[in-house]
């Protein structure tokens, strides 16, 4: 049975010159981790309505209309359903195609009557079915209907609310806005103003984390699961996914279903009624208790057949497995659509299509709900895949290095649940301590930065994206565009705390050492081994990924395995070393060698017994010893930490280029009761593995230090945020362009000029004498140079001249640029004023619609250009982030006296970065800004050239209210 349909168009009998808000229409997750849907209520909704009130209670009744109220009237019907979507506004939550709460507003004058127009007031009521009360479905419908609201012209709510209903005053009050309450004739009247506040976005991202997390645990944590499309005999998907689960140890109830089994005589000795141990049903009608999760795997055309038996039956949870969704085609990709709408109807999230499945290690639960042939042994790593194959390659990895997991989701073509949604769980479970994910499409990426910083803050997050270079979506996954190429999207992730890794072995190799390890507090490294020549190439990895090695400690071949533990207890001793890299090859001594299993007792004892620091081992030829290392009880970053050290000189945020951060990392302290000694020691086979695990692990350490003091937006003076308004006012209605356009010199200047910004004068240069006498008015020394598009920032081409002293080297240098660039419109003269000498740098600035506001720096110059030697921030930035940005490039050390040159003045050149962050925060209407070149001088930042492009900012998703992905 399918649920009724709903209205996804304007209904057929007009009720308003206003055409039905079709963008109203939303799916939400509610408290308890289901779903419903929130949309406009229409003319035909008169049936639903009636219905929903009946289920209602007299007392939730009496609550809403301050008396008795035992049925809807006719003239109520009409009026709670006829509406002009401006003055008279009502939504409906539904599941299943029935209301299960109702919310309307109309707007009032200052007197409390009916209005229109610019009245800015509106009163509102809700009435929730008694049945979902508790869901958190006022608290959502309330976020939908203040949005619809404000883009009314709807500044401020009132609702009279009877005193003793305290669940509607709590989700008043909770919301977090700016409020007002009074008490007047036995009614509590409340009025709060609807623009956001940091406290209301602080409640709705709280509250969506909640939800989004419950949601995964319901699909994570089921007490019984159904494989629907299970076969009679061995083989095929369904049959596969029931033995994993039989096999695996799952501790809840367990059905097979397969329509056919029906079809067999009952009493016959082939009727099954049981497979692998379990009850074998025809459908989920003959299951007598509820059902958590259905794993689907069935042909596409019968699923949603099963869907709708899942919905009938209350399923709580859906992993489709079938194949022959989005990655198939368009037809496909409508056959997705209408998959996760149903899904979604009747309030169940759903894992796929095309997923793999997913897994919960859990002692109580033992959870394999998937096509991995073996349950994971429990560990402390949380793992999300887009892709069954890297899937299955991850797992194999990480259970032949002794890695453990808490759970595992393979999302397949993620249509409902993403890696979004999995992070909301991961960030509070207590099972897992570091995150994996293999990505090959971010369908969210401003919350999924959001999310990644937060889960970052509190537990290592690793990302390797793939997919990456190909310009292009995956087959089946739908994500909005973005303009920006892979190394600054690599970029804004790692300012999110993310760890970027390029490949999945590398991704297993971090992964690793996260989890058996504690963070680095520092980049010096002791290396002691066996191998002086091993030693010697750690060295020179530990190099390469920015770490500061000790001279390597050679053993010699004869070493022994009580050698190893009293080498490595010093070193963990020596407060001159931060981690500690051993080398082992092959013994060649007399005697035959010592066992493998006698040098991993000996370098856990070694590192049980001395300080918390990481320890990572780069094995040649020494099968078994990685095994021998990988048991542990618990990961790394609850492990006590080394006491705080400091040294002379050790800078702060502004510390130069080559200088290293050396402070104390914070860490989190160990849970009560839990060993902090018996830590898997990760092995490598290549010194360049470990020294890249260890290098990613001291910058993730860093940015955790940093993170714990953000910064913060300084305020600025010269900005005149009104002037600026009026004038890009101005500028949209001297231009009719739907696709935005570029403001010509003279308003460039202006604009920038409002919020501090300077932009050195120019006068063309078209005319010889016309360019002396601008010279002559500006004052030489003046610079000559060809603005034409494609001469610009082509120093290359000789179309500059600076230092012109005077008429006849001004004069010289005009014949020469127009004889070898032509005249006019062809080369496009100025002359400008010198400034002074310093570094020629770039800033730019550009609204992505995909991840928001970008903020650019580098030098000026094809050698820049050619390396990609750009660092990005994500606007509004902060002073550390200024700071940071311009400290981050490569060639940042021409910017602070390299090779005896005079150091710039980087105060300025930060407070330039802050006040072009300021501009495009302030005005979405500025969707790209460059400034170059950007002179800056001993004292000073010049700007010699500016451009600024106006056009209709990007929607954006992360600021309204909460919703799920549409389909």
């Amino acid at each position: 049975m399918q649920p009724p349909s709903e209205p996804m168009q304007q209904p057929s009998e007009p009720q308003s010159p206003h055409a039905y808000p079709a963008h109203w229409e939303a799916d939400v997750v509610l408290r308890d981790g289901g779903t419903a849907r929130i949309r406009p209520i229409t003319t035909e909704d008169a049936g639903r309505l009636v219905s929903f009130y009946e289920q209602v209670s007299d007392e939730s009744k009496y609550y809403r209309f301050f008396a008795p109220y035992p049925r809807l009237s006719d003239k109520d019907v009409r009026r709670f359903t006829h509406h002009d979507y401006v003055d008279r506004v009502g939504l409906a939550v539904t599941v299943a195609g029935e209301f299960i709460a109702t919310v309307r507003y109309d707007r009032i004058d200052e007197h409390g009557r009916p209005a229109s127009g610019d009245a800015d007031e509106a009163e509102v009521a809700f009435l929730v079915q008694d049945a979902h009360q508790g869901r958190g479905v006022a608290s959502a419908l309330l976020e939908h209907i203040a949005a619809v609201a404000r883009e009314r012209g709807i500044r401020r709510f009132a609702a009279e609310v009877l005193p003793n209903n305290n669940k509607m005053i709590k989700v008043f009050t909770d919301a977090g806005y700016t409020q007002k309450r009074s008490f007047e004739d036995g009614v509590v009247r409340l009025e709060f103003d609807l623009e956001p506040t940091e406290a209301s976005l602080a409640v709705q991202r709280a509250r969506e984390q909640r939800a989004e997390a419950r949601s995964v645990q319901r699909l994570l944590a089921p007490a019984s699961v159904a494989v629907i499309g299970v076969g009679r005999r061995p083989g095929g998907v369904g049959r596969t996914v029931l033995q994993d689960l039989v096999r695996g140890g799952f501790t809840g109830r367990v059905y097979a279903v397969n329509p056919a089994f029906a079809a067999q005589a009952p009493g016959t000795a082939t009727e099954p009624s049981a497979l692998e141990g379990v009850p074998a049903v025809a459908s989920l009608d003959a299951v007598d208790e509820p059902i958590d999760l259905a794993v689907i795997a069935v042909p596409a055309g019968q699923v949603p057949a099963t869907v709708a038996q899942c919905g009938e039956k209350g399923v709580r949870g859906l992993v489709v497995l079938s194949a022959g969704y989005a990655e198939s085609g368009p037809e496909g990709r409508e056959r997705q659509r209408e998959l996760v709408r149903q899904a979604r109807s009747y309030g169940m999230r759903l894992i796929g299509p095309n997923a793999f499945g997913v897994l919960n290690t859990a002692p109580d639960l033992r959870l394999n709900a998937s096509l991995a042939p073996e349950l994971p042994a429990a560990g402390r790593i949380g793992l999300f895949t887009q892709s069954g194959g890297i899937g299955i390659a991850l797992l194999a990895g990480l259970h032949r290095r002794g890695a453990g997991l808490s759970s595992f989701v393979s999302a397949g073509n993620r249509s409902d649940v993403s890696g979004n949604d999995v992070l909301q769980y991961w960030y509070d479970d207590p099972r897992t301590d570091v995150v994996l994910m293999y990505l090959e499409s971010i369908g969210n990426p401003r919350k999924f930065t959001r999310l990644a910083r937060r889960t970052a803050l509190a537990k290592p997050l690793v990302v390797v994206q793939g997919a990456r270079h190909g310009g292009v979506a995956p087959a089946g996954h739908a994500v909005p565009g973005t303009r920006l190429p892979h190394a600054t999207v690599s970029a804004l992730l790692r300012q999110a705390g993310v760890i970027r890794v390029d490949t999945v072995t590398e991704l297993v190799d971090v992964g690793l050492l996260l989890a058996g390890q504690p963070l680095p507090t520092g980049p010096r490294v002791g290396i002691l081994g066996n191998s002086e020549s091993l030693g010697l190439l750690t060295y020179d990895a530990c190099l390469a990924q920015g770490l500061r090695p000790q001279r390597p400690l050679d053993l010699t071949t004869s070493a022994t395995p009580a050698d190893f533990r009293a080498a490595l207890a010093r070193a963990l001793a020596d407060d001159r070393c931060d981690a500690v890299v051993v080398t082992a090859i092959p013994w060649v001594r007399e005697g035959g060698a010592a066992s493998r299993e006698d040098l991993a007792a000996a370098l856990r004892e070694a590192t049980a017994a001395g300080p918390a620091k990481p320890v990572v081992v780069v094995a040649v030829e020494l099968g078994g010893l990685a095994e021998a290392l990988s048991a542990a009880t618990r990961t790394a970053p609850g492990r006590e930490q080394a006491g705080p050290r400091t040294e002379p000189g050790h800078p702060d945020a502004r510390t130069e280029p080559g200088q290293e951060h050396t402070a104390p990392v914070p860490q989190p302290e160990p849970s009560a009761g839990e060993p902090t000694a018996d830590l898997a020691i990760p092995t490598y086979p290549a010194a360049e593995r470990a020294a890249r695990a260890l290098g990613e692990a001291w910058a993730y350490a860093q940015w955790r230090r940093e993170a714990a003091e953000p910064g913060k937006v300084p305020e600025l003076e010269r900005i005149d945020e009104k002037a600026a308004d009026e004038l890009i006012e101005a500028a949209g209605r001297a231009h009719t362009e739907s696709g935005g356009f570029e403001l010509d010199a003279a308003t460039t200047a202006a604009l920038l000029g409002r919020y501090g910004i300077e932009v050195t004068g120019s006068h063309p240069a078209g005319e010889e004498s016309a360019t002396v006498e601008a010279a002559a008015h500006m004052g030489y020394p003046v610079a000559l140079k060809a603005t034409a598009p494609h001469l610009r920032h082509r120093p290359d081409l000789g179309a500059v001249r600076l230092d012109l002293a005077n008429e006849e080297q001004l004069r010289a240098a005009h014949r020469e640029l127009t004889v070898h660039f032509g005249k006019g419109e062809e080369s496009r003269l100025v002359v400008q004023p010198m400034v002074p000498r310093g570094v020629d740098t770039v800033l730019r600035a550009a609204v992505d619609p995909g991840v928001g506001a970008v903020l650019s720096f580098g030098l000026a110059g094809a050698p820049s250009q050619l390396l990609g030697d750009t660092a990005h921030r994500l606007i509004p930035v902060t002073d550390r982030d200024a700071a940071a940005l311009i400290r981050s490039i490569r060639t940042a050390p021409l910017l602070f006296g390299w090779r005896g040159s005079d150091p710039v003045d980087t105060r300025a050149l930060e407070e330039l970065l802050q006040r072009l962050s300021r501009l495009l925060d302030d005005h979405p209407q500025i969707v790209a800004v460059d400034l170059e070149p950007v002179i800056v001088a001993h004292e000073g930042a010049h700007v010699l050239s500016a451009r600024v492009r106006l056009a209709p900012p990007p929607v954006r998703d992360d600021l309204g209210p909460r919703t799920l992905p549409p389909y």
